[in-house]
């Protein structure tokens, strides 16, 4: 692990040297690339990764897990990453998803020392600052109460708050007031206050404040306690301190706050000490309206980029903005035209912190994209913290590099299947130096990548398996497609190592009779079947695929319910990709039946019957349709694995302690075997993408 940090450190030093020679020649040209002044902080470029909270911190703290992450992207180039997506500033303010705490003093040093590393690689760093109003929930932390102006739930959290007494807003604005010189006092280059979604806002919008009070009214009156807290704090830090407001400045609802009066209180707002506006339109107050706000793959790009140009023409100050500007044409345009003063690339430098680094040295081709797949949100939810979906580094930078080190010898590589697994091991062997030889079955790469790419809305999840590819070509890697791999194929290679990806199969295996009567999800997206008329989708895996079977089988005119064992529709989709399908449900009349378990079909004159149990009870139901659609996951394509076992060194087996830190595998259980062998992916068993990734980085790194 020691000459591999060596290694990192030496690659990252000469990148940064090159980007800092390659940049004087492109900044005459590239609009991303030109220094920026805000305020009194010179920023070397108009990239930004803006406020979000990958929920990195321990204890509400940004710790060395959180300060690598920041680390990493300074180090990539960024002019300005952003730090602490709604940090909270009270205990009535809950950590709702793994928020930093600016109200305790511990924070200070984690902050310095997070802070010093940012500048030392030649970024400035902020951090947003928020109380969350009702966008958290009373049941946790310290089980205080939640303030709002006025008692009104959140859908997204469930909790109902009670209306804030003047006593409430004295507190909070002193409260606003320690977090900001909290983060004076730790070297930050400035702070931004949240106004979407949370309390500041809350008062702002006619749509949340219905207070009778000095408070509630017209726009004045709603003004009054947002300016107040502006006030306070512009006073706390002194007048060169960068605070800037990220603020939605049209909530696009009726009853919402619209773009004059938002514009009218910036107005008052940048009179009171507010240095720059991030642009955000709409609301998130719903898994519907989140998703908006921050879209996902199979919307257009940059839906709010117009928006925000007319923002900027009508203020005074600078404007910087983020929501699905993940390439860098469209974040060039922005610039090129006006129409921001600083784009934020966020979520596309989650997909590759070294996107302005690459930028610079003329290797814009060789960018990770983010494909907008939103996983990285939705993890956090579903398991505790952001993961990109196809870079498993991201967020663990203490035990994986975002540079490949290379080998300390070259060894002869045979990697059978070319999914998302095969994919990063070709691409992370390649890289290391190693003499690397893909065989894949079909004509195409991709596995179960391409097939869930058929779905119109998921086609960008090709970008996981072009730049792959590509990179893993640049490499050297040679691929040998419509090559069916047997045990005598990989023999005849005489290979050193050898790391079989060969995926899974679909499994229907669910119920007690009637398995050949059914068909599974592979077969609707692939084409190679097309079921009318009355179709039951049986989903229990509670992943995408059902539901994309599900949706193609409904546009096509089929009439779909959608069946499921669990007490909600697919729970492994979180609230950043539901609303697509939900959407679309509404649209085709898809019927939604939970709580019912397949537990067998029959044919029957005219179609099927299947027949549905519960856990819940003994009462069995059936239903009458024309076709049964079963998807269970998959089952490990193994066969040619198993018949590798005994040729091995390792008998297959992994050294979980050496795999976990990204050490050299060295079982030896077979002395007579010729290689070692491992497999990754589905190929171990049914998972996801971001899984079959993570498997092929940490295992081939150390290979």
């Amino acid at each position: 692990m020691q000459e591999l940090c060596t290694v990192v450190c030496r690659f990252l030093a000469w990148s940064s040297a090159r980007l800092c020679s390659h940049t004087e020649d492109v900044r005459s040209f590239d609009p991303l690339l030109e220094p920026f002044a805000l305020k009194q902080v010179a920023l070397r470029n108009r990239v930004v990764s803006t406020s979000h909270e990958p929920a990195y911190a321990e204890e509400g703290m940004p710790k060395e897990r959180y300060r690598l992450y920041h680390r990493e992207k300074a180090l990539g180039g960024v002019g300005l990453t952003m730090i602490g997506g709604s940090a909270v500033i009270a205990p009535d303010s809950a950590p709702s998803f793994g928020n930093l705490l600016l109200y305790q003093d511990e924070i200070v040093p984690w902050l310095r020392r997070l802070t010093d590393d940012v500048h030392e690689a030649g970024a400035a760093v902020m951090c947003q600052v928020t109380h969350l109003g009702r966008r958290t929930s009373n049941f946790t932390g310290d089980w205080l109460p939640l303030v709002y102006p006025s008692a009104l739930r959140e859908p997204t959290h469930r909790s109902f708050p009670k209306a804030a007494e003047p006593w409430d807003l004295d507190r909070i604005v002193a409260d606003y007031v320690s977090a900001a010189e909290r983060c004076l006092a730790a070297g930050l280059d400035g702070i931004e206050l949240q106004s979407y979604g949370h309390l500041l806002d809350a008062f702002l919008s006619p749509a949340t404040n219905r207070r009778v009070d000095a408070l509630g009214g017209d726009l004045e009156a709603r003004m009054t306690f947002p300016r107040r807290v502006i006030r306070a704090v512009r006073a706390a830090v002194g007048p060169d301190f960068v605070v800037g407001i990220r603020m939605s400045m049209d909530e696009d609802r009726p009853d919402g706050l619209g773009r004059g009066e938002a514009l009218h209180a910036l107005g008052r707002f940048v009179e009171d000490g507010v240095d720059f506006l991030s642009v955000i339109k709409g609301t998130i107050e719903s898994d519907a309206t989140l998703a908006r706000v921050i879209p996902s793959m199979g919307t257009p790009s940059a839906p709010f980029l117009d928006f925000a140009g007319e923002i900027r023409r009508a203020v005074g100050i600078p404007v910087m903005h983020a929501s699905r500007i993940s390439d860098v044409a469209t974040a060039r345009h922005a610039l090129r035209e006006g129409l921001l003063d600083l784009v934020g690339m966020t979520r596309a430098q989650i997909a590759d912190p070294h996107l302005v680094a690459k930028v610079a040295a003329g290797h814009e081709d060789r960018i990770r994209p983010c494909v907008g797949a939103n996983y990285c949100l939705d993890a956090i939810y579903q398991s505790g913290d952001a993961k990109c979906i196809h870079n498993p580094a991201t967020g663990r930078e203490q035990t994986l590099s975002h540079v490949i080190p290379p080998a300390p010898e070259r060894r002869r590589v045979v990697v059978v299947g070319a999914g998302p697994a095969g994919l990063e091991a070709a691409r992370v062997l390649g890289e290391r130096g190693h003499d690397v030889i893909v065989l894949e079955a079909a004509e195409l790469p991709g596995g179960q990548v391409r097939l869930a790419a058929t779905a119109a809305r998921r086609r960008d999840l090709l970008g996981i398996v072009d730049w792959r590819l590509s990179e893993a070509k640049h490499s050297g890697v040679e691929f040998r497609f419509g090559a069916f791999a047997e045990a005598t194929t990989v023999l005849a290679e005489e290979p050193d190592v050898v790391v079989v990806a060969t995926g899974g199969l679909p499994n229907t295996t669910v119920m007690g009779e009637g398995a050949s009567l059914v068909t599974d999800t592979w077969d609707v997206m692939s084409g190679a079947v097309h079921p009318q008329g009355r179709v039951l989708v049986y989903d229990d895996n509670g992943a995408e695929p059902a539901l994309d079977a599900a949706e193609l089988l409904a546009v096509r005119g089929a009439a779909v319910e959608l069946v499921t064992p669990e007490r909600t529709l697919a729970p492994d989709i979180g609230s950043m990709n539901s609303p697509a399908y939900l959407r679309a449900f509404a649209e085709h009349d898809v019927t939604v039946t939970l709580a019912r378990r397949l537990t067998g079909v029959r044919r029957e004159r005219g179609g099927l019957v299947a027949l549905l149990g519960s856990d819940y009870t003994d009462v069995e139901i059936e239903r009458h349709v024309d076709h049964v659609v079963v998807e269970h996951g998959t089952l490990p394509n193994d066969e040619l694995y198993v018949d590798l076992v005994q040729h091995s060194t390792n008998a297959g087996a992994v050294d979980h302690a050496a795999l976990l830190a990204v050490r050299r595998q060295e079982v030896h259980t077979h002395p007579d075997g010729r290689f070692q062998l491992f497999r990754i992916g589905d190929a171990v068993a049914s998972r996801n993408i971001h899984a079959a990734v993570y498997d092929a980085l940490r295992l081939c790194t150390a290979i």
